[in-house]
């Protein structure tokens, strides 16, 4: 396994900047990593940078699902529907580890958005178009039926219920995952590296970046013939910086998840509800806890920051108290939250109305490819237009001939385990492996689907490190994930540790709380902090904690 180190950051700027590179990409979320991916497999010279940490944005603040494309049906968009629901399988085969099955179930209660009659029809469409697997096609429940699944969902005025499936996600892990596999392949990737201006040639054709390291402020300047700018939210500003942001922009929603403790929603069924305005959300169960979202409300405020509201909280405890009724929910018991932005397209000119939610091209003057809209679903498709469109270009300009995509069924890295029956057998071994480690049969069901394949690497450093974690005052589990983020996924800040590679800010936030201090003080050590660095990222940590649980106005 190539390494992706923290330790070696300063080779790995300096590589960048010392290779030819046929593509930069801007940004480090799943839309940057499925690029970056897909054009070093074609023999692109590829590298990817990010101005905060590698899924520090949308791509980790979803509502971790890969969605089967079943709402594109109400529009009638039927070649939509056919491509995400099969999207959906290559993401699923290519990394079973961080993407799961999730049977949903959509409550129909009188007066509600569905009905039994349409809802079957548009589920049994949505089944033929998305080739569904004939394990996975859709079910019908009657008013009890729907209650054995879920005694907790709202009796007054049901009428059934409709049973498909969706594919639960780690989205951050997702991202991290690819773009391992295409630094594997030979791609360059850094974080904390801020694009701050391009540099043209005498024709004003784009030829490179300037950019400035966020850990040292150092400048650099890297070169590459082709660039695409994959910002996500931050997809405008890079276009001002290339001077043309103009016609199509984008709109930013905000969406906001809730965490709550199994003991207090001891939901058993992932729900797709109906809310008091005639909205839906999802309640979904997850490690013990149950999450709630999301969310949707025009966002003008600081991009790099979303934040929790005393109304974003209320709004989704009310929704909850609606389809929830028996479970009497209060703020108090909210144990953390998260807030991301959905980067929509907007045209000048155009009402609200008029917004899309596609994902959408944009090549300026200079030669700036920017993507914009994406979803996670689709990422790996659109990775492969958007390289298209680069691979095009060099052929006119330089004759240069590269491969088509090789992507599809590429396992993803943690993904080599044989798909998503082989990663079954794979489970079974390395859970087995772990009790004989001393681990108890949860943990290590925690790490396989965590890591997948990697996770001998991880239960290496256990074994052999042991005696380190204890002396550093960690929990030896704990510690290997710390060593393994740290040598193999570039973590540099503790947020990037407790927030991006573990998730357990949002579903283990006690223990976040338990072992903060023990990561920082390994970390400062192990990386060379300055006294400031360590406070700033420690004041970094705890300003998200108390924002998990407390509402920023």
């Amino acid at each position: 396994m190539k390494k992706f180190s923290s330790y070696k950051r300063k080779e790995s700027i300096a590589q960048i900047k010392g290779e030819e590179l046929d593509l930069l990409v801007i940004g480090g979320g799943i839309t940057g990593a499925g690029i970056s991916l897909d054009a070093v497999t074609r023999g692109l010279k590829t590298a990817v940078v990010e101005m905060q940490d590698f899924a520090a944005g949308t791509s980790s603040r979803s509502t971790k699902l890969v969605h089967g494309g079943l709402r594109y049906l109400k529009q009638f968009d039927v070649k939509v529907v056919a491509e995400v629901g099969k999207e959906r399988a290559i993401v699923y085969e290519n990394g079973p580890h961080v993407t799961t099955p999730e049977w949903m179930m959509l409550p129909f209660h009188t007066g509600g958005t569905f009905g039994p009659f349409t809802t079957n029809i548009g589920l049994r469409v949505y089944d033929f178009l998305a080739g569904v697997k004939k394990e996975e096609r859709r079910k019908m429940f009657r008013p009890e039926e729907a209650l054995t699944k879920e005694p907790l969902i709202k009796r007054d005025g049901l009428k059934g219920a409709g049973y498909y499936v969706e594919y639960k996600t780690d989205d951050a892990r997702l991202t991290i995952e690819v773009l391992k596999k295409a630094v594997e392949k030979g791609a360059h990737a850094i974080n904390y590296m801020k694009v701050i201006d391009f540099i043209y040639d005498d024709t004003g054709k784009l030829i490179g970046a300037t950019m400035e390291d966020q850990i040292t402020k150092e400048v650099h300047e890297i070169f590459a013939k082709k660039i695409i700018n994959a910002g996500g939210p931050w997809v405008d500003g890079v276009r001002e910086l290339d001077g043309s942001k103009h016609g199509k922009h984008l709109y930013l929603t905000k969406g906001v998840h809730l965490v709550f403790p199994n003991k207090l929603f001891p939901l058993q069924q992932a729900i797709y509800f109906d809310t008091p305005d005639g909205r839906m959300v999802f309640a979904i169960p997850r490690d013990q806890k149950t999450y709630v979202g999301t969310t949707d409300t025009t966002y003008e405020g600081d991009i790099a920051h979303p934040t929790m509201t005393t109304k974003d909280r209320d709004y989704i405890i009310d929704a909850i108290r609606y389809m929830f009724p028996s479970l009497n929910i209060s703020a108090d018991d909210v144990e953390s939250s998260w807030a991301g932005l959905r980067p929509l397209i907007a045209e000048d000119g155009k009402g609200p109305s008029e917004i899309s939610r596609k994902d959408e091209m944009f090549v300026s003057e200079s030669g700036l490819i920017s993507m914009a809209g994406g979803k996670l679903t689709g990422y790996r498709k659109m990775a492969e237009q958007a390289v298209n469109t680069v691979v095009k270009q060099l052929k006119e300009e330089n004759g240069i001939l590269y491969s088509t995509s090789d992507t599809e069924k590429l396992p993803i890295s943690g993904g080599e385990v044989g798909g998503s029956s082989g990663f079954e057998t794979f489970k079974k071994a390395k859970v087995k492996e772990a009790i004989s480690l001393g681990l108890s049969e949860e943990r290590g069901l925690s790490l396989v689907s965590r890591y997948g394949s990697n996770v001998e690497k991880v239960f290496e450093i256990f074994v052999e490190r042991r005696m380190e974690a204890e002396s550093e005052k960690l929990d030896p589990v704990i510690f290997a994930e710390l060593c393994y983020g740290l040598e193999y996924e570039l973590v540099y800040k503790p947020v990037d540790f407790f927030v991006r590679r573990t998730g357990a800010l949002f579903f283990a936030i006690d223990w976040v709380h338990e072992y903060k201090s023990p990561v920082i003080d390994y970390m400062a050590k192990s990386l060379g902090w300055t006294d400031e660095q360590k406070t700033n990222y420690t004041v970094e940590l705890d300003q998200l904690l108390k924002e998990a649980v407390t509402p920023v106005e």
